[in-house]
């Protein structure tokens, strides 16, 4: 699937690769972020935490009517206010959406899939 952006040049397709990898970046640079799960969980019910190099697992881009809704995978810190960290999350990706591709999602989803404990190195 891809995105057609039309300019006054002419057309920009834009792969959902990199409207995944925009978002993901986007959501792993929100406080109160672990980082992205898996969208299947494992036997034990356990959520799987991704790299940055794997963060498409966690994103699901969807073109319905012309708009596009992006469903997010997230672990959030434990303390942290779940219902602000997705906000922020959500905002930060349409920010992040509008400034380098004009575009804007008609709905960020976001499935918390775990909460874990960050440690001081």
């Amino acid at each position: 699937m891809s995105i057609d952006i039309d300019t006054s040049y002419g057309q920009i397709n834009v792969s959902s690769e990199v409207i995944t990898m925009i978002a993901g970046c986007a959501a792993v640079d929100c406080h109160g972020i672990v980082g992205m799960a898996s969208q299947r969980q494992l036997k034990d019910g356990l959520s799987e935490l991704l790299g940055r190099d794997n963060l498409g697992r966690g994103i699901v881009v969807r073109e319905e009517e012309g708009s596009l809704t992006i469903d997010m995978y997230i672990i959030v810190s434990y303390g942290t206010k779940i219902s602000d960290v997705a906000r922020l999350v959500q905002t930060k990706v349409n920010e992040q959406l509008k400034q380098m591709l004009g575009i804007k999602a008609y709905a960020v989803n976001i499935f918390v899939q775990g909460v874990r404990m960050i440690e001081d190195v």
